[in-house]
């Protein structure tokens, strides 16, 4: 398993962040799925999303400050991924940082996981980037 870590600050409130970081939100912000269905499972919500022919289920769990997720069950393009994300006041805005790890499970997973780890961190640089654009 590989991992990966970005950070982008946000000219917004701690508390606008949070509003705007739905399950369902996050998913589209990061860019390579849609989201296809959400079901609320008390405090986690579960997330199923496609694109071209690939599906994937992610289960999310609110954090203090911040949203965790994982892959779950065996379909999805990852052997096993998880994500957290948090964000802190800073200045007059807000610090926002996401971690990821996955792994592919192929073999060769020091060549593999480290080119899934690479379209990982793209995935999560372009939600950040969305995710100021939206509270600008």
């Amino acid at each position: 398993m590989r991992e990966v870590s970005v950070e982008r600050f946000v000219s917004a409130t701690p508390a606008e962040v949070q509003r705007t970081l739905s399950p369902a939100a996050l998913v589209e912000y990061e860019g390579s799925f849609q989201v296809l269905d959400v079901e609320d499972e008390g405090a986690e919500t579960v997330v199923t999303a496609g694109a071209s022919g690939v599906g994937v289920t992610l289960r999310f769990e609110p954090r203090e400050n911040g949203l965790s997720y994982e892959q779950v069950g065996d379909s999805g393009p990852f052997d096993a991924m998880w994500t957290e994300l948090a964000w802190e006041p800073e200045n007059e805005g807000t610090r926002v940082r996401a971690s990821s790890g996955v792994s592919l499970g192929l073999p060769l997973s020091s060549v593999t996981d480290r080119v899934a780890a690479w379209k990982r961190r793209g995935e999560l640089k372009r939600a950040l980037r969305n995710i100021e654009a939206d509270l600008s």
